[in-house]
């Protein structure tokens, strides 16, 4: 069995953005070689996700609305943020929007549903951050 690892890091120009990271882990799958296998595409920080759905702009600002509804970025409504910090509300989305996805790789493709691709979640943005993505198989 072969591996293959690659990092992807993204600085947002908002604090809450979602970008399609689908065709960067198509060639990270091309430069693997890997034919058969599966396919882990992780954010590696707990105010960021990766997750799957449609590319539709509407569905993308519903979940920022739905997010900011009832995940308000106040302050002081989280008790996180009483370290100094004032991301608490970016933690818990993290935890709705999901860490990661794992997707399975058949005759050198991602081996998609209709409709899927893949998504970088930011919400506090505007620093730095990466998202791994790990291959095995042959």
């Amino acid at each position: 069995m072969k591996s293959y690892r690659k990092e992807l890091w993204f600085n947002t120009k908002s604090k809450v953005e979602f970008i399609n990271i689908t065709s960067l882990v198509e060639e990270a799958l091309a430069e693997s070689q890997i034919r058969e296998g599966l396919c882990l595409v992780n954010a590696m920080h707990i105010t960021a996700s990766v997750f799957i759905n449609d590319a539709e702009t509407g569905l993308h600002q519903d979940f920022k609305d739905w997010l900011e509804k009832n995940i308000p970025h106040s302050p002081e409504l989280y008790r996180h943020n009483k370290t100094g910090e004032t991301n608490g509300d970016a933690h818990i989305k993290r935890q709705f929007m999901g860490r990661e996805v794992v997707i399975a790789i058949t005759n050198g493709k991602l081996d998609f549903g209709p409709w899927e691709e893949i998504y970088y979640g930011e919400f506090d943005g505007q620093r730095k951050k990466r998202v791994l993505i790990k291959i095995i198989g042959e």
